[in-house]
């Protein structure tokens, strides 16, 4: 079975140490587990060999995330000596909002990530009627606002996509938009290797090859070989061997693994392909 060991080709491992990257896991992928009792969710992963995390739904009104206030969940994080470099916040909703109201948010979001120690806040999602030309021109114009908005904070702006980035509209999608729009200092990107796989023939590298150090973190998940869900990876269609960019090129700083769903036991069995594995996705 592909395990994080084996993710990289030979070169990867041999001009780096292997220890460069901390093997993450994007807690959505076991939300389930995580709504019922967060601590031992997180025991349980990190038994697992896991030593990063990527949030998500933290409410900077209440300033609650998973049940706890974010000093509270850094709190857990420290005592069980792993991280939270990163977190996809709720910035969907205010996708068309006045510049003020949206960097209110944007703030709030901010002060609760600098209190759990992440370096980024992640724009994870896009609802389906902004998908469109006019859509993705808004987001532009957010991202750009968001991004100079937070420099010289300490903590980056990235956007992560999904497949309907890639859908053609008379000639043009959006993540070209994103691409070619954005600024490349202010707004970063989460590569999801799986929706990339699923929706183009372009390769991470030639992703890289263009927007070299850039794509700063990575979502790594398997494709089912038949029906093209997300299934635990090592099980799929993508030979992460040969898929993934140089790390050096790409620009990565964290990479999560990730299963959206459709899982053959639960979400615990479904995080247990990469138990005791080692970290080798390392600089090249």
């Amino acid at each position: 079975m592909l395990t994080a060991m084996s993710l990289l080709p030979a070169y990867a491992c041999q001009k780096a140490p292997v220890s460069k990257y901390k093997m993450g896991y994007q807690l959505f992928s076991i939300r389930d587990e995580m709504a019922k009792d967060p601590l031992a969710t997180l025991k349980a992963l990190i038994a697992m060999g896991y030593e990063s995390f990527e949030t998500y739904g933290y409410e900077p009104d209440t300033d609650q995330i998973y049940g706890y206030t974010a000093q509270e969940f850094r709190n857990v994080l420290d005592e069980l000596q792993v991280v939270a470099p990163s977190g996809h916040f709720g910035f969907d909703p205010f996708h068309f909002a006045e510049e003020a109201e949206i960097l209110r948010f944007v703030d709030g979001c901010l002060k609760g990530a600098e209190t759990m120690g992440m370096k980024y806040i992640t724009w994870p999602w896009l609802a389906p009627e902004k998908r469109n030309p006019e859509g993705f021109e808004q987001l532009v114009i957010q991202l750009n606002r968001i991004g100079k908005h937070i420099q010289g904070s300490g903590i980056g702006l990235a956007f992560h996509n999904h497949g309907y980035e890639f859908e053609d509209h008379n000639g043009v999608n959006g993540y070209d938009m994103i691409l070619t729009q954005t600024d490349p200092e202010l707004v970063k990107l989460q590569l999801d290797m799986y929706w990339l796989k699923h929706s183009t023939n372009m390769t991470p590298q030639q992703l890289a090859d263009d927007q070299p150090g850039r794509y700063v973190m990575w979502h790594i998940k398997d494709m089912d070989k038949v029906t093209r869900d997300y299934t635990e990876l090592g099980n799929g269609s993508i030979d992460y061997t040969t898929y993934l960019p140089k790390a050096e090129d790409a620009g990565l700083e964290f990479y999560f693994i990730e299963q959206g769903g459709n899982f053959t036991v639960n979400s615990t069995e479904s995080a247990k392909p990469v138990r005791n594995t080692s970290k080798r996705i390392s600089n090249n």
